[in-house]
């Protein structure tokens, strides 16, 4: 009995918590109907246990339960005042939800009842900010990202998963899933900055600028040091926090393919980034009164089909030179290889040489280490090209010495590792 009522206990406070967190979302919303708050939402969670405690007396009784709650929602919605937000979508997944919790703690499934409450709360106090980060989305990136999906989640399944051409060096599946790989990530860059839009400060923006597209945010804030030459020192502190952001990003998608790759290219791409720390450290100290906030960069949608298709034919390109020189014992014909793919994307070759390296044959592990380090190396000078080019006078010093010492540093580190 005494442990029936702390599972009676637990529910009702799972219940309390995600009637709370509705009962304060509604609040905030002018005109929204006050509908399911927290007694409501502790009767549901009991009612929920109850009737999963009563299945094996009344084995329908979860189910008139669930039938009942979503009938008198819909009720609601149809008799609710025109002047009343009726309740919607979100109150009846709450509401069954809810009843689940529950249902869960009647089961001995605790812990997945605490999850499941905790996400329910989550999803409900984050409603009016998600429906302001969506405003901050066009049409076009709504259709590039459904668009890259359909290809990816309809169409990849149909593509051979095997070698083909001479010597084996294509492999569409294997292509295509590194064209994922690489734009969910900068997907996830380019979303947190249409998220932020012009409340992200130069440090945040310099940082997803990198994840989304370290190219595009060099481009673009070479260009508007031109436009605002009083602000040139700091579009310089972005395009060497974007262009070392790069480093470790690089890292992470090698880690996902070849763990031992990525362990053994830490220490040098650490090493890496200790030009841009300096400088960093030194810019803040030094700005700490004046930080004007910086918008971000244009930049593609990282899911575009354009973007994807670009960086798949390049992939696949070094990825089967890579394959031939491997299998023609042309092994150090992939150092040039690699210094001229990271003059044009870093990551093609970073992915080969994750794949290509193997224990039990391909690309040995010294070689796979100087080949993305030599990438890295090659990247950092074409970006210091890019803002020298593009940039002004103010913004051409301090980015040539960091990505000029990144470049040195990563030289050194592949003579000496």
């Amino acid at each position: 009995m005494q442990h029936q009522l702390e599972l009676i206990v637990v529910s009702a406070g799972l219940g309390a918590l995600i009637g709370l967190i509705r009962q304060w979302s509604d609040q905030e919303k002018p005109g929204a109907s006050d509908f399911g708050g927290v007694r409501t939402h502790t009767l549901w969670a009991v009612l929920g246990y109850l009737a999963a405690g009563a299945g094996d007396h009344a084995p329908w009784a979860l189910a008139i339960v669930i039938l009942a709650v979503a009938g008198h929602i819909v009720a609601s919605r149809l008799v609710t005042s025109p002047d009343i937000i009726a309740p919607g979508g979100t109150t009846l997944a709450g509401a069954l939800l809810t009843l689940f919790t529950g249902a869960l703690v009647a089961w001995e499934q605790t812990q997945p009842a605490i999850l499941v409450a905790a996400l329910t709360m989550v999803l409900l106090g984050l409603k009016q900010p998600i429906h302001a980060w969506t405003r901050n989305f066009t049409s076009s990136d709504l259709r590039a990202t459904l668009q890259f999906v359909a290809i990816s989640g309809v169409i990849l399944p149909l593509v051979p998963n095997r070698p083909m051409g001479p010597y084996g060096g294509f492999n569409p599946y294997s292509t295509w899933m590194m064209v994922v790989l690489i734009s969910g990530i900068g997907f996830a860059g380019y979303v947190a900055m249409r998220m932020l839009g012009a409340r992200a400060g130069i440090v945040v923006t310099s940082l997803l600028g990198g994840l989304a597209s370290s190219t595009a945010a060099t481009l673009a804030f070479s260009r508007r040091s031109r436009e605002d030459e009083g602000l040139a020192l700091h579009y310089a502190f972005a395009i060497c926090t974007a262009c070392t952001v790069m480093l470790p990003r690089v890292a992470v998608v090698i880690a996902v393919l070849n763990p031992t790759l990525a362990l053994s290219l830490i220490p040098a791409l650490a090493l890496m980034t200790l030009p841009a720390l300096v400088f960093g450290v030194w810019f803040l100290l030094r700005g700490a009164g004046a930080r004007p906030s910086v918008s971000a960069p244009a930049m593609q949608n990282p899911l575009s089909l354009r973007t994807a298709i670009k960086f798949g034919l390049l992939y696949a390109i070094f990825a089967y030179l890579v394959t031939v020189g491997t299998q023609l014992d042309w092994e150090r014909g992939l150092l040039p290889l690699s210094f001229i793919s990271g003059l044009t994307d870093i990551n093609a070759i970073a992915l080969s040489m994750a794949t290509a390296q193997r224990p039990d044959g391909g690309v040995n592990l010294g070689l796979a280490i100087d080949a993305v380090l030599i990438a890295a190396v090659a990247n950092s000078i074409i970006k210091g090209l890019m803002a020298a080019t593009l940039g002004t006078r103010a913004l051409r010093v301090p980015v040539a010495l960091v990505l000029g010492a990144t470049a040195i540093v990563g030289t050194v580190a592949m003579l000496i590792w």
